[in-house]
């Protein structure tokens, strides 16, 4: 009797402005789900940027966001199916603890976060790329989620989440963007549910848009 090589774990990253729906539609996609977010810096580290002009910390650079530890959990699920991640508490700024993902054999996972894009290339590079996605949407729209999202969850003090608010509503479409320039393709949740379903069946490889 033959065997059949394991099936490769492969990514499909999903980047997207904040607020744009990207936890939601990780969680509707029954898929594993690795929150880019637990990579953040912690407050008190000295490298964290601040925004032009201002002494908030800029938690929209990937400046603010580690991202080699980002890369070897993504490296260890698909090579191993499990590794450890950090626990990150938003409110405080700081790790509170780690915990064990373990997606076992699955062929696919989901890693979502702001700063998804950024590491596309780096993903491509080490062949476990299967997708790279961009959620987009009404400037307007994303606004009101993220606002009623930090609010809910206590995620900063308002001051700090209406002027981070409006600063990314203004940018949102330079953010999108941006992200599509480093490789992530723009949809909306449609669309993202469709190129999940080809990434699982190995038909979708990431390629810029705009080739």
């Amino acid at each position: 009797m033959s065997s059949h090589p394991p099936i490769p774990t492969r990514v499909v990253l999903l980047s997207g402005p904040s607020g744009s729906g990207k936890s939601s539609f990780a969680t509707r996609s029954g898929l594993p789900v690795l929150c880019l977010d637990d990579f953040y810096k912690e407050h008190d580290d000295p490298t964290l940027p601040l925004v032009p002009g201002t002494s908030d910390i800029d938690w929209d650079s990937p400046d603010s966001w580690d991202t080699e530890a980002a890369l070897a959990a993504i490296g260890a699920l698909c090579a191993k199916g499990r590794t450890q991640v950090p626990v990150y508490d938003i409110a405080t700024s700081s790790r509170v603890g780690e915990e064990s993902l373990d997606i076992e054999r699955t062929p696919l996972f989901i890693a979502e976060g702001i700063f998804a894009a950024d590491i596309v290339e780096r993903c491509r590079e080490i062949g476990v790329l299967a997708d790279a996605l961009c959620l987009r949407g009404r400037p307007s729209t994303t606004f009101r989620r993220r606002l009623l999202r930090d609010l809910r969850e206590g995620r900063k003090s308002v001051p700090f989440l209406l002027r981070r608010g409006w600063r990314l509503m203004r940018a949102e479409r330079s953010i999108v963007a941006r992200q599509v320039a480093l490789g992530a393709y723009p949809c909306g949740a449609d669309e993202a549910l469709g190129r999940l379903a080809s990434a699982a069946a190995g038909r979708c490889v990431a390629s810029s848009p705009a080739g």
